[in-house]
């Protein structure tokens, strides 16, 4: 392969070259786990929030429990609001 097809990626403090289709993968695999992980502590934040209000006697935050929108729903949108 030509170094055009490879990229070098720092894992821990190494470099290591990797073609380019298989570093796009470790990455694409990296971000899924940490959008998993991201979101699980969001959901721990809301009840632990919620726990918090009611043993201080307040009532549940409203608005709270929201979900941010996905980048296709955000594709979606623009698109209906472009007409």
């Amino acid at each position: 392969a030509s170094p055009a097809e490879k990229a070098t990626v720092c894992f821990g403090n190494m470099f290591i070259e990797l073609p380019k289709a298989k570093t796009r993968e470790i990455l694409r695999q990296d971000q899924e786990e940490l959008d998993k992980e991201i979101n699980n502590l969001r959901k721990e934040l809301r009840l632990k929030v919620n726990r918090l209000y009611e043993a201080q006697g307040k009532p549940e935050l409203k608005g709270f429990n929201l979900n941010p929108m996905s980048a296709e729903e955000m594709k979606l949108i623009n698109r209906i609001l472009e007409g």
